[in-house]
């Protein structure tokens, strides 16, 4: 696996690793990009579903009365 090397302040990594309860930075990044990836997978999942409905023809509405 190829490895990227980034500068971050130190005191977003240091809050990122007390948030998530981790000890090293390197884990404290991981674990934000899991997240973060996770978190696209899921919207895709509920934008799919949505869009499904939408393609999917309900039953026709009803003629006004009166």
């Amino acid at each position: 696996m190829a490895k990227v090397n980034i500068g971050l302040d130190a005191e977003l990594v240091v809050e990122v690793m007390v948030l998530a309860g981790v000890g090293s930075p390197q884990d404290a990044v991981e674990a934000v990009v899991r997240d973060y990836i996770a978190r696209g997978h899921r919207s895709e999942e509920r934008t799919e579903f949505l869009n499904a409905g939408v393609r999917e023809p309900g039953p026709a509405p009803e003629p006004p009365r009166g």
